[in-house]
């Protein structure tokens, strides 16, 4: 069955107050964690009386909490994204093997997708000295800066690639991060012809991605299985001559079951 998409949603089954409810939600980052009614509404193009509503609504369910002025989501919104990792197969279905990824390179091992032009981290082995180091499950990043997001645009149709580098706005994150376009668009070629990327310190300083395309029997692109490290003294073939063949040979044996 093919999945609904708004193109496809007929108008009467469009509900605009769950449209605008989770806008609402989707307001609250690191840079807003605390909005009054008239600054969510303007973020969300609704009125703030509208707005106070959502949050009042949204405040009596147990997802937002206030002081009377300001609104803050509390933590019952996790159950929003832990109802995803309950509910997906795919998620349950790669520990195992991210849990081989580990043991071969003694590193995190993460499974990527893309949520537009984000890589969310949808599952996680780490090694147990690096506990407190990489991304939690859930964390979001600009996929340009991350392997598995430069790997996953990369695979998309030369035509998507070109649309996607014309609109996107490249934001520098540290002194390496690639934000030139035309050098972008070259990266892109050659992450492509190799079948693997790797990013070193474009998102953060010291550390270093590597990534490859999870795909099933069909040859569809499920998502990206990659490592983060620590970059330390290891230069980056010693690092791809280290990882990359663990993840290869993974993906190989994990396509057949997907």
């Amino acid at each position: 069955m093919d999945l609904v998409t708004t193109a496809t949603l007929d108008k009467r089954d469009w509900i605009a107050g769950l449209e605008k409810g989770l806008s609402i939600i989707a307001s609250f980052d690191d840079a807003n964690p605390r909005q009054t009614a008239s600054q969510a509404g303007q973020r969300c193009g609704i009125t703030r009386t509208a707005a106070r509503r959502y949050l009042l609504t949204l405040a009596h369910l147990g997802f937002v909490a206030s002081d009377g002025k300001l609104f803050w989501l509390t933590p019952r919104v996790l159950r929003l994204g832990q109802s995803y990792l309950e509910s997906a197969r795919l998620p349950r279905t790669v520990q195992p093997f991210l849990q081989r990824i580990t043991a071969g390179t003694h590193e995190i091992a993460y499974l990527s997708v893309l949520d537009g032009d984000e890589t969310v981290y949808i599952a996680r082995n780490g090694a147990q000295r690096s506990i407190n180091t990489g991304f939690v499950l859930g964390s979001r990043a600009p996929a340009q800066v991350t392997a598995a997001g430069l790997l996953m645009l990369a695979m998309r149709t030369p035509e998507t690639v070109a649309q996607w580098l014309a609109a996107a706005t490249l934001r520098a994150y540290t002194p390496h991060t690639l934000t030139d376009k035309e050098r972008l668009a070259v990266e892109f070629e050659r992450i492509r012809a190799q079948g693997w990327a790797i990013s070193e310190q474009q998102y953060e300083l010291g550390f270093r991605g590597l990534a490859v395309p999870l795909q099933d029997r069909n040859g569809t692109l499920l998502g990206g299985l990659n490592v983060s490290m620590l970059m330390g003294q290891e230069s980056s073939e010693g690092a791809v001559k280290r990882v990359l063949p663990v993840l290869q040979e993974t993906a190989r044996a994990m396509r057949n079951l997907l």
